[in-house]
């Protein structure tokens, strides 16, 4: 029975806690746009990829000694 002077507090402050990083999200526009991150990803950009240029070889794939 004696933990119920514990608990009964430590949920209070939790319920606390939880309502104020949902407030501070609610204020930050977290909720702002539900449905644009959906429609994003299905957006494509159709232009091909420009081709990377191979690593240069350089003096770092040759053994010493060797031109």
């Amino acid at each position: 029975m004696d933990i119920l002077y514990l608990l009964i507090p430590l949920s209070v402050i939790l319920v606390f806690l939880i309502a104020g990083v949902f407030w501070w999200s609610l204020k930050s526009g977290q909720f702002e746009d539900l449905e644009g991150p959906a429609y994003r990803i299905l957006m494509d950009d159709d232009r091909p990829q420009p081709l990377s240029k191979p690593p240069d070889q350089g003096d770092s794939g040759q053994a010493e000694g060797k031109p």
